[in-house]
């Protein structure tokens, strides 16, 4: 038997399997709902910016064969 998800748009019971197209949410349209959500920063992940500062782009370059 598979596991029983809630779809993290609706709160649907989903069942995490292949016959589910669209796990973890129950629908094109949850899944797109979700998309859009990410598209539009409703959701954003917590970062350290005192982190990001510190690190500088690599400036080193793989010389290349010709």
């Amino acid at each position: 038997m598979s596991p029983i998800v809630k779809c993290p748009t609706c709160g649907k019971r989903v069942e995490w399997s292949e016959a589910s197209k669209y796990r973890p949410f129950c629908s094109e349209r949850c899944k797109t709902i979700d998309l859009g959500a990410w598209a539009s920063d409703r959701y954003v992940v917590p970062a350290d910016p005192a982190a990001e500062a510190d690190e500088s782009p690599s400036t080193e370059t793989t010389p290349s064969k010709h």
